[in-house]
């Protein structure tokens, strides 16, 4: 008798529907399992065999078959435990119910239990869209599951929960719908901008930065507060909207990485060592594709410190996510696309010995070896970065001042204005922040008079600045004059907008 029920893989955040079909027939007792599965599903006989037994169900002594359609699609991780069951059951009889309309996800224990999966959340969507209305999951995704409209997800604890379900002795009740609410994130002492002395034009290049979604970098001797002021980026980052809430979740879910709440409550704040490799941070892996660093902090920011200690091919392969927020990878276990919209904030020594420039010490530097250290950065990397500030160190007074310097939560409410601006400005353009504008936005939304013209024109030449640096201008200035409530950019934004490109010019001098 041969019995079929549905689950679902992924390919990157996309589903893909798998049929799982189970054949038992006269013959040796044999178990063969085809349908290019990997070693987790493969190693799912033996956790099947033995929670069917110590469910207190009969396991069938036949020639089983179980072939996972479509046969094309690489099948990975143990989220089809459950409905492999779930078929043999169905095939030999031990369950008689109508499974149509089902789809089932989760890992079964020797004992009977379902552990928790990853990548559940964007399985249900992709079903959902295409008209799958009834799901079954472990109860520990029920949280996650909980955030997803338009479903029945039913959450059980163990196989012999979901045979009863499914036979009608023991009904579970579906899953209840929790709505989403913006949660405010609780700032640790240390990570307020108001403990940050000082530094006043790097506090405000930070508060352009994150109210229009620029990258930022920082370049100052050691101890100057680079470190500092990133680590209070994620206390002035604007609120989630429920949509974008749900797409970082799906990329956290496949990767493995979601907590307890079942959905991603606070923008990404990912700060990788400067060790990592360039798969960790691009994602990949030898067969299947998994999200890494820069697609994990899509929707929030990328820090990294350090910058040059990064190897060069590292750094090189974030110059396409930069420009088009998603990256693809390719291996030989298929092509995956994934989001990459993030904010990157990085910081650098401005020289080997860390004081070029400094007013408080000396540099040790030769020329060659400040150009050797700087070279490690590219041209085309550093014109991807909007924002370049240099920052030194602060008095001594300044530090022991008990003066009060602002706080998070003001520098957050006038960069939340901003983007509420942004969000109006770009409603049903897929566009969220004035650093997503493209070509066509510029032309509508950065129109200049012909005095800012003759600003942004002598600026180019006397700079010797790129296209791609004339855009990012202009959408630096927009942000600019959103926080100043502007309706049109004025030579004022510009002029501020133009020297924060000026420390890219003195490295290619240096």
């Amino acid at each position: 008798m041969i019995a079929k029920v549905q689950s679902y893989a992924l390919s990157g955040l996309e589903g893909v529907c798998v049929t799982v079909e189970a054949d038992i027939s006269k013959g040796l007792p044999s178990y063969d399992m085809v349908g290019l599965p990997d070693a987790a599903v493969k190693e799912s006989k033996e956790r099947v065999r033995s929670a069917v037994k110590n469910s207190g169900l009969e396991f069938p002594i036949h020639k089983i078959t179980v072939n996972l359609a479509p046969a094309y699609v690489k099948k990975e991780g143990s989220a089809f435990d459950l409905p492999v069951a779930i078929s043999l059951l169905l095939a030999y009889g031990t369950l008689e119910a109508n499974v149509d309309g089902y789809v089932f996800l989760g890992e079964l224990a020797l004992n009977g239990d379902l552990r928790p999966v990853s990548g559940v959340l964007p399985s249900i969507i992709s079903a959902r869209d295409k008209g799958v209305k009834k799901f079954i999951v472990p109860k520990d995704n029920e949280k996650e599951a909980g955030y997803i409209h338009g479903v029945d997800v039913y959450a059980a604890k163990s196989l012999k929960e979901v045979v009863n379900h499914l036979s009608g002795l023991n009904p579970i009740s579906p899953v209840r719908l929790t709505d989403y609410t913006i949660t405010t994130r609780e700032q640790k002492t240390s990570h307020d901008l108001a403990f940050v002395k000082g530094q006043a034009i790097a506090k405000r290049a930070l508060e352009v930065a994150v109210a229009g979604g620029h990258n930022v970098l920082f370049v100052g001797p050691p101890g100057s507060g680079k470190t500092m002021l990133a680590r209070a980026i994620p206390s002035v980052l604007p609120d989630m909207s429920f949509d974008e809430a749900l797409e970082i979740t799906k990329i956290h879910s496949v990767a493995g990485t979601l907590g307890e709440a079942g959905i991603v409550t606070e923008r990404p704040f990912r700060s990788p060592h400067h060790t990592a490799t360039t798969v960790s941070l691009c994602g990949g892996g030898n067969k299947s594709v998994h999200p890494g660093e820069i697609s994990l902090a899509h929707g929030g920011v990328l820090f990294l410190d350090e910058l040059p200690e990064y190897k060069r091919s590292s750094l090189e392969s974030l110059r396409q996510p930069l420009e088009d927020g998603v990256i693809t990878i390719s291996r030989s276990g298929g092509t995956v696309t994934y989001p990459a919209s993030f904010m990157l904030c990085a910081s650098m020594n401005p020289c080997p010995c860390g004081h070029y420039g400094s007013k408080k010490r000396r540099c040790v530097c030769t020329p060659n070896d400040i150009r050797k250290y700087r070279a490690r950065i590219s041209g085309p990397l550093l014109d991807r970065i909007d924002i370049q500030v240099e920052v030194d160190g602060v008095e001594y007074d300044a530090l022991a001042a008990e003066t009060r310097e602002e706080s998070s939560a003001d520098v957050k409410a006038r960069a939340d204005r901003a983007r509420r601006i942004q969000r109006e400005r770009f409603a049903g353009s897929g566009v969220q922040s004035n650093a997503e504008m493209g070509e066509k936005e510029s032309r509508l939304y950065c129109k200049l008079d012909s005095e800012c013209e003759n600003v942004l024109r002598e600026a180019f030449e006397r700079l010797h600045l790129s296209a791609r640096a004339r855009s990012r201008i202009l959408k630096v200035a927009r942000t600019i004059a959103d926080l100043e409530l502007s309706e049109q950019i004025t030579p004022e934004h510009l002029y501020e907008a133009i020297s924060y490109r000026t420390y890219g010019a003195e490295l290619t001098e240096i």
